[in-house]
């Protein structure tokens, strides 16, 4: 008898291959981006980052059936990207200068919340990777896609004039700027 396709939420969930737990991670990821771009829509202080977001989306879809499937993350898709995280960083480099507690305005946290995702995409390609061959580029996107996040997450803080948290871990010892300056 044919198995009913409505009781499969995705036809390689018993695979045993690590690559299902990378696309349904990268899945998360999509998903998440897609739950900023709400928050984003009738703020006028966010249209860069909605039209960013709306550019990466499919992106990160992208990135998702890269190893399965044909590659799609192209070298301009990573240098468009690339250029983003520039224009960001220039926004905001003097609050990235030091650890920063996740939170916000809503929009902020949830792209924290896609910044974690990515991170969480990447350790899962790194897994695939231990069983298969893997592009590097897919490996170079989600790296800086996080790190891309994050400063759109700082950007967005900045244009609603939310001010950052600094977080001091107790575990990691930072330097003194002083000490740091000294030993340059």
């Amino acid at each position: 008898m044919k198995k009913d396709i409505r009781y499969s939420c995705y036809p390689f969930m018993r695979e045993k291959s690590s690559c299902v737990d990378y696309e349904i991670r990268t899945d998360s990821l999509t998903t998440r981006i897609g739950a900023v771009i709400p928050t984003l829509v009738d703020d006028e202080r966010g249209r860069i980052v909605l039209e960013d977001l709306r550019l990466i989306q499919p992106l990160a879809y992208h990135v998702n059936g890269s190893v399965r499937g044909k590659l799609a993350i192209t070298e301009d898709d990573l240098q468009w990207l690339s250029d983003r995280y520039d224009f960001y960083v220039s926004e905001v480099k003097e609050s990235i200068q030091q650890f920063l507690l996740p939170q916000g305005v809503e929009s902020a946290a949830r792209l924290h919340i896609c910044r974690s995702e990515a991170k969480k995409s990447y350790r899962a390609l790194h897994k695939v990777s231990e069983e298969r061959d893997v592009p590097e580029i897919l490996f170079d996107f989600l790296g800086l896609l996080a790190n891309v996040l994050f400063v759109m997450a700082v950007y967005m803080n900045k244009q609603h004039e939310c001010d950052e948290i600094v977080f001091t871990s107790k575990s990691y010892p930072m330097k003194k700027k002083k000490e740091q300056n000294n030993e340059l």
